[in-house]
């Protein structure tokens, strides 16, 4: 299974800047889509924003123009960086890969552990 390892959030004001990582341990496998979803309390949990291998990306609605995800494949790691923050977007934050061990296999699904994003207002 691939492995993700989160890094950046923390606290910030409205309308600071703060910018997520992920890295995937991803050696043996073809990693297809790489993301984050959030779930904030009491919120239904969303998808932020994906990236494909290709480089085509996907945002929710409520986050585009102000939030911009990255890829770097080499490194098989994904960025977010998230511009004009507003106390709606705190959340927890947790990165996903969506890949397969091989072309053709049933794709697989892992998540990371969750970063916690909170902005004051």
């Amino acid at each position: 299974q691939v492995q993700l390892v989160e890094s950046g959030g923390g606290l910030v004001q409205a309308g600071g800047s703060l910018s997520l990582s992920c890295a995937a341990s991803a050696s043996t496998f073809i990693i297809n889509v790489i993301g984050w979803y959030r779930q904030a309390p009491g919120k239904q949990r969303e998808l932020v924003a994906g990236i494909a291998s290709a480089g085509n990306t996907n945002y929710a609605d409520s986050v585009k123009g102000r939030f911009t995800i990255s890829r770097d494949n080499a490194k098989n790691t994904v960025y977010l960086q998230m511009n004009s923050l507003k106390p709606e977007d705190t959340a927890d934050y947790h990165c996903i890969a969506d890949y397969v061990d091989r072309v053709g296999d049933m794709t697989r699904r892992s998540w990371g552990q969750g970063t916690q994003v909170t902005v004051s207002s």
